[in-house]
């Protein structure tokens, strides 16, 4: 059985999955080399924060479950949001409750370092920006706790290295205090956090930019809300940033696919990266908004087990957008997949949660239990730490989509070829459709795109 296989079940559509831990990261070395993926190793900032409970440590046992793929045999997982589709995972099968923890046990920025062969230093202070729905109220708290346990540099508002804006450019508004916007505020806190402390982990030295589009975007999927984000990207372009970060998925449409909802998310020069998605192969006809768009890097994922070969991440989205000839930069040896359309994914990274990022997030004015350490996974990991990777190379003069990934040679990926998506939908049930849309393989195939970053040569 392929690594992440284990837990692996049927589940609504979307994608972020999530575990609380309970300690701090089991020291690992993996090996780095092209067809193994490089697993990853413990981060020294948080062997100091290992926690005991029910008579017994069990961060080991956690640790091993994340290095294996095997971590959601045990557990369950409940939907957090519906836009950014997270799943948090529970206690156990069927429970709602969510397991927390004071301390992480998922992999953090050095082990992710070490599996993406990334040079041993960050000195970029490019600023990375993040789109998310709503207000965190603690977000520069908990990003501060994150960095200090993996011993980053800090990054707050004081400073300017954080700088947080509405999506028209001004101060974000007040967080909702009750009723549905608190609710709704809490669940996307979790993808916030997530986000900003992906994007850390690819580039410790980069500046932040999170930008915050209304409550409702979170949860609504109408031109309304691809509308705002759109704006949220030219706001983003304003305030300097180089890469833009989005973690969500709309239904693509006539409006949010041409005119001005297109212009505003392509910017020469700026790196916008989106997640697939986590249901899987699309159908082969409407990829999610906005990673099916041209100027858009397209963010899929893989699982990356420390024992074993990276493998396409079962519930990685991928597909065809029939309104589009390519990708920009995109070959025809990647459009042939979707009868020379747009194909997605472009690029992957770690995106299973079975073998998920360690994230920190406290805020909870709704149900008053904070999550604090967590384990999460899905596309919406994966976009925010390749955009960080974009800033922190920082060759962004001729990017436009995913062009300069695709004249990257070979040796600046691991080539992804295990794997398959089709639990959602199979490719055999759609005439015409290539099976490199649901099947890992050698070359560019659809789950995991032209492979994984092996050091920041293509960025």
């Amino acid at each position: 059985m392929a690594a992440g296989a284990v837990g692996r079940r049927r589940r609504t559509a979307g994608g972020l999955a999530v575990l609380t831990v309970v300690s701090a990261l089991l020291v690992g070395a993996l090996t780095s080399s092209h067809a193994v993926a490089a697993a990853p190793t413990a981060d020294a900032g948080t062997a100091r924060t290992a926690a005991v409970t029910d008579g017994g440590d069990p961060v080991v046992r956690l640790r091993q479950e994340v290095r294996s793929g095997s971590l959601l045999a045990a557990h369950g997982v409940r939907s957090v949001c519906p836009r950014c589709a997270a799943q948090v995972v529970t206690v156990k099968t069927g429970s709602a409750t969510p397991l927390r923890a004071s301390a992480p046990a998922g992999y953090g920025p050095s082990d992710l370092a070490k599996a993406y062969g990334l040079p041993a230093k960050s000195k970029s202070t490019a600023t990375i920006a993040i789109i998310d729905a709503g207000v965190d109220a603690t977000l520069a708290s908990d990003l501060a706790t994150y960095r200090a346990a993996f011993g980053l540099p800090a990054c707050g508002t004081a400073s300017g290295c954080l700088t947080l804006k509405n999506y028209t450019g001004g101060k974000q508004p007040a967080p909702q205090r009750s009723g549905a916007g608190a609710a709704l505020e809490e669940d996307v806190a979790l993808e916030t956090s997530l986000d900003l402390d992906a994007a850390s982990a690819a580039c410790p030295t980069c500046h932040l930019l999170e930008i915050s589009v209304p409550w409702q975007d979170g949860e609504d999927d109408n031109d309304v809300s691809t509308g705002d984000f759109a704006k949220a990207v030219d706001t983003a372009v304003a305030e300097g940033a180089s890469a833009i970060s989005i973690s969500y998925g709309y239904t693509a449409d006539v409006t949010n696919t041409s005119g001005a909802y297109l212009k505003a998310l392509r910017h020469k020069g700026v790196a916008i990266t989106a997640s697939t998605g986590d249901s899987g192969f699309n159908g082969g006809i409407h990829q999610s908004w906005p990673s099916d768009l041209p100027s858009v890097t397209a963010v899929g994922g893989v699982t990356l087990p420390a024992d074993a070969p990276a493998t396409g991440w079962w519930a990685a989205g991928s597909g065809c957008e029939t309104r589009f000839a390519a990708a920009t930069g995109q070959p025809k040896s990647a459009t042939a997949a979707c009868g020379h359309h747009r194909a997605a994914a472009d690029v992957s990274a770690d995106a299973d949660p079975a073998t998920g990022l360690a994230v920190y997030d406290t805020y909870a004015p709704s149900s008053g239990e904070p999550d604090d350490w967590t384990i999460v996974g899905g596309t919406s990991a994966s976009a925010p730490y390749i955009a960080g990777l974009y800033a922190r190379a920082g060759h962004l003069a001729a990017v436009q989509g995913p062009n300069t990934l695709y004249k990257a040679p070979q040796s600046d990926f691991t080539d992804v070829t295990g794997g398959n998506n089709e639990d959602y939908r199979q490719c055999a049930d759609y005439p015409g459709t290539s099976a490199s849309l649901c099947n890992a393989g050698k070359g560019w195939d659809g789950l995991t795109g032209i492979g994984m970053p092996h050091g920041l040569g293509a960025f």
